[in-house]
């Protein structure tokens, strides 16, 4: 089978990557060094635990595993972390990702699929968002990922070396044969949080922000199930290795749901009300993020299968319940 070097592949996105790359015919090999991800998620080919920094020891495990392709998902991702602490988003993001770039290159050009972040785009002028609109970050995470894009944009247009950027909203949900799941080491993220105060697991849960300019208050996301993300990875790995162009795509629905509206979807789910405790804004936050993803659909034939909210919140309250 074919090798796709997967940097990132023990955390959450990549491990869902990975299982479907092993479905699909490939043999995923990852590259992580278990900060954020878990060994025992990489079940589906070799593990290198090694550093994104070391460029070293990622020229070393392009040489031997010699990849067909590359899906680099190996980044810090929190945003207020990020309005915090940006030296450490610039040096793991950015100059990570150079290190991987300049591998690729270097073995022969091997393509790379990039996990970007709809929060290069800022506060969006138009919603959706076509990939077309201005990307105008608002916080260091989405700066050191727009970094990364016109870093590949360069090296593209310099070299020749073929990359795929994916703007993917808001990931979430989990696997359905219940293997693997969103399992952060300190959980900030909205559904997981939620899932938990509905467990009755934690007693702080908070909602950020119930005063932007939306129809109840509360930001508007596009969720997009993390099975979804994983064929669009495989979606893209295939179009970059049938010749084409370097390009960027949002992966996501088309459709925004409010915090207040998914926080009623879980209620209804659980059969009781969710507690929450409103506060004010997070640093960093956008009102509404919502893609336009007819590039995807046309280019990639990619369609998510997985992203009603219902069936996303499902599948998330059912691996917490297993995972406690």
């Amino acid at each position: 089978m074919d090798k796709i070097l997967v940097f990132g592949g023990a955390g959450y996105i990549g491990s869902h990557t990975c299982k479907a790359l092993a479905e699909n015919g490939f043999e995923p090999v990852v590259y992580d060094n278990l900060s954020e991800g878990y060994a025992r998620f990489v079940r589906w080919g070799d593990l290198i635990e090694a550093d994104i920094l070391d460029a070293g020891a990622v020229a070393q495990a392009l040489e031997r595993h010699k990849p067909v392709a590359i899906i680099h998902f190996a980044a810090f991702t929190y945003v207020g972390e990020s309005v915090t602490d940006p030296a450490k988003y610039y040096r793991n993001n950015v100059g990570g990702s150079l290190n991987i770039a300049e591998a690729a290159h270097r073995a022969g050009n091997i393509p790379v699929i990039f996990s970007s972040s709809c929060a290069t785009y800022g506060v969006p002028a138009r919603v959706p968002i076509p990939e077309t609109a201005p990307q105008v970050p608002i916080n260091p995470y989405g700066r050191s990922k727009l970094m990364v894009e016109q870093i590949l944009q360069d090296l593209a247009a310099a070299y020749g070396l073929p990359s795929v950027a994916l703007r993917f909203f808001n990931a979430c949900g989990a696997d359905k044969d219940g293997e693997i799941g969103e399992a952060h080491r300190v959980e900030t993220h909205l559904i997981p949080r939620a899932i938990f105060s509905g467990l009755g697991r934690i007693d702080d849960f908070c909602i950020f922000g119930g005063d932007y300019d939306t129809p109840d208050g509360s930001p508007i996301r596009d969720y997009i199930h993390v099975t979804d993300l994983a064929d669009a990875h495989i979606r893209a790995c295939r179009y970059l290795l049938d010749g084409g162009e370097s390009a960027q795509f949002n992966i996501g629905t088309g459709n925004g749901y409010s915090v207040f509206e998914l926080m009623r979807e879980l209620s209804r789910i659980l059969g009781r009300e969710v507690p929450a405790q409103v506060v004010g804004r997070r640093a960093g936050d956008t009102p509404v993020l919502v893609a336009e993803a007819t590039r995807a659909r046309t280019a990639l034939g990619f369609l998510p299968q997985h992203s009603e909210i219902g069936n996303i919140l499902e599948t998330a309250l059912r691996w917490h319940r297993n995972n406690p």
